[in-house]
């Protein structure tokens, strides 16, 4: 098979960028998105054309670095998925596939395709460190987390902080985002002590960043390859709220 793709080209944060199509050369296709890029990019190399510029490392749905814009959609068509685990099957031969970087101011350009996030590492930065000791395993039934608990916090913890969210949020909002790393540690009991102080930090450090409010479009939800649920950004809103209210009682329980 054969695409043509339409790709957002930028010299850097400071020029101004373009799109331009280039046809590929022929692919096999089980190949994966990023795949294509590659052997496109291999294709201008010999043409003596500088490659595309995108984002990649571990390719296989973990870290979140793959950050593509694919037809208007994070990540792609699919629901549940990151962009290197698209594969080229997925489109028609000879279609135009349009490809764009995460577009958000708290996402500067870097080049091409590729975006700063050091945003998200600033807010998870903010939420600091947990004062219980985690050095050796304890016994299983030494610390007592009701299932219902734990099965909610290792659902947040999927959030492979891709910055989807972002990118689909009419408002740039990263609320999703902070609500999984929020409500990961605040489900469980060695979370507690930090527990307020932790998201009033990340909730006040995501506004200075400069990200957008929610209202609850649920665009966030539907392209997050994790499925992370709008029911953590409700937990965190909660959280909030009781951390204002210095002193006001709060159960750790995911029925509360």
């Amino acid at each position: 098979m054969k695409v043509r793709i339409k790709v957002w080209r930028q010299k850097n944060a400071d020029s101004q960028g373009a799109f331009e199509t280039y046809e590929t050369p022929t692919l096999n296709a089980n190949m994966s998105f990023l795949e294509m890029l590659d052997v496109v990019n291999e294709d201008l190399s010999m043409k003596g054309q500088e490659p595309i510029a995108f984002d990649h490392d571990c390719r296989e749905g973990i870290c979140g670095t793959c950050s593509l814009v694919i037809n208007g959609k994070p990540h792609g068509p699919h629901r549940k998925v990151a962009t290197c685990q698209t594969y080229m099957r997925s489109f028609q031969d000879g279609e135009t596939i349009v490809v764009e970087p995460f577009r958000a101011k708290p996402f500067p350009l870097i080049k091409d395709l590729v975006v700063n996030r050091k945003s998200f590492d600033q807010i998870i930065q903010a939420g600091g460190f947990i004062s219980v000791r985690t050095g050796s395993a304890p016994d299983a039934n030494s610390v007592p987390v009701p299932k219902i608990n734990s099965d909610l916090a290792m659902d947040a913890a999927q959030c492979i902080g891709c910055g989807a969210c972002v990118a689909a949020c009419k408002n740039a909002s990263a609320m999703l985002f902070v609500s999984a790393k929020v409500s990961h540690l605040g489900l469980l009991p060695q979370g507690q002590p930090e527990r307020e102080r932790r998201v009033l930090a990340m909730v006040g450090t995501m506004d200075e960043l400069g990200f957008g409010s929610c209202t609850v479009t649920g665009s966030c939800e539907a392209v997050c390859p994790k499925d992370i649920s709008l029911d953590f950004i409700a937990r965190m809103n909660r959280d909030y709220g009781y951390a204002l209210i210095k002193g006001e009682p709060h159960r750790n329980s995911a029925e509360d």
